[in-house]
């Protein structure tokens, strides 16, 4: 394994890994708050219980996001010098903020989790509201902050270094402005799916349990919006990659030629020797009407762009084909939950809704890391899009394969330490009868 593609192996690792606990930071508060929120509004105490057992899951991912995350900040600088020489004085105050944003986090999240007794029930709420924004403010810098890499702003080009910066500029990019929406939406619809998918199986295990149903309401309430929503924050961000990145739209939408009235393609197999994709299934005119409202706009495709430039096309097109299958699934999901409950009032009621959310759980999450790798692999050879590329960024430190062998050591051991502490947490769910001692514990809160 060469050194370069050893160092991107360990990033991609790294960043696969801590985005589950970004995405969680991001979401979780807010359920954890709407649980708590409900309890003040209604006084029915299993919404409190829900909250302060939302709570400790959050500290769980919160505690081990705070080590994954460390763990990157070192990688950037040690991986990647040249990137950080570059780029470090346009975006390090978006790092700055993001840094700010996670201590706020984190001593909000303390009053949080030991304040129930020991302020007023407005206060807690806002300190839950605290962790709420602090969380998604470090989430959607560090994205802005990305999206700066991929469409870079805020200075000008002097003897082949940047000059006359201006960071607000660069933090507010063409790319990262459409995409930290993008993100806090697909946080919300993974961890609200994610969540209702846990208390799904345990309802269909415990029929009518009162804490199941009403934390299941709350997770799937959350997911379902966001789940809707998506898809148009999707077609806004399309458009904007049509505008600015024109070649990674074409690997997205497998747009070879460039041509008036193009198409919209389903699946396809990249074939590298006659430079096209095979078993493709196309949509006449449906590509460019998305992109332009014209059904005969024109789309550019991948042979206006010089080849050395072009990603690895197979990954990207199939990562992409991956996010927008899932992210219509979710969203037929959660059509069919607003159906049950518009129909039935009831979405407890249908065994085949709770199993299909069950099977669901995953999902979220997996079209999260297919985005991120059709976004960061689409792209390549570029860490800084026309800037500086990659080959051109990484360390010149040999055995980077020893790090990359260390850490997925390291990572596998938290994936295991979150798996144990999560069963736990979610076994220890209480049953219809333990309901009646949780009720009078928080009665005492």
């Amino acid at each position: 394994m060469s050194n370069l593609l050893a160092a991107r192996s360990l990033m991609a690792m790294a960043l696969g890994f801590h985005i589950i606990f970004a995405i969680v930071g991001m979401a979780m508060p807010l359920l954890m708050v709407l649980a708590e929120w409900r309890w003040l509004r209604t006084k029915e105490e299993v919404y409190l219980i829900i909250a302060k057992r939302w709570a400790k899951g959050t500290a769980i991912f919160f505690a081990i996001g705070a080590v994954t995350g460390t763990v990157l900040s070192f990688q950037l600088g040690l991986l990647w010098p040249r990137f950080m020489e570059w780029a470090g004085p346009i975006i390090g105050p978006a790092f700055a903020i993001e840094g700010f944003a996670f201590f706020t986090e984190a001593i909000f999240l303390g009053i949080y989790l030991y304040g129930w007794q020991k302020v007023s029930p407005r206060a807690h709420l806002a300190a839950g509201g605290v962790v709420v924004i602090s969380g998604i403010v470090s989430g959607v810098v560090v994205v802005m902050a990305n999206g700066w890499m991929n469409t870079p702003t805020g200075f000008t080009l002097l003897n082949g270094l940047p000059s006359n910066i201006d960071p607000i500029a660069a933090l507010l990019n063409p790319s990262g402005l459409l995409q930290a929406p993008h993100m806090i939406l697909a946080a919300f619809a993974a961890a609200g799916f994610a969540v209702a998918g846990i208390h799904a199986f345990l309802l269909l295990r415990q029929q009518g349990n009162v804490f199941h149903q009403a934390a299941f309401t709350i997770a799937l309430t959350v997911g379902c919006v966001s789940a809707i929503l998506q898809p148009l924050s999707g077609d806004f961000l399309a458009k904007r990659v049509a505008d600015f990145q024109p070649l990674k739209l074409a690997v997205f939408e497998g747009q070879v030629h460039t041509e008036k009235g193009a198409p919209f393609r389903i699946g396809g197999i990249w074939n590298s020797e006659q430079e096209a994709f095979d078993y493709v299934l196309e949509i006449p005119y449906a590509l460019s009407l998305m992109l332009h409202l014209d059904p005969q706009g024109e789309v550019q495709g991948l042979k206006d762009f010089a080849k050395e430039n072009w990603p690895p096309i197979g990954i990207v097109r199939t990562a992409f084909q991956i996010m927008v299958l899932i992210g219509l699934i979710m969203m037929s999901l959660a059509l069919w939950a607003a159906w049950l409950a518009f129909k039935k009032r009831n979405v407890f009621e249908s065994k085949t809704f709770l199993k299909a959310m069950v099977l669901a759980t995953p999902l979220g999450f997996i079209a999260t890391e297919a985005g991120w790798v059709a976004t960061e692999v689409g792209r390549q050879p570029w860490v800084i899009v026309g800037y500086l590329k990659t080959a051109e960024a990484v360390t010149p430190m040999p055995g980077v394969i020893i790090p990359f062998i260390f850490f997925a050591g390291l990572y596998t051991f938290l994936t295991c330490i979150v798996i144990w502490l999560m069963w736990r947490h979610v076994l220890a769910s209480p049953t219809q009868l333990d309901m009646m001692r949780n009720v009078k514990e928080a009665k005492q809160a």
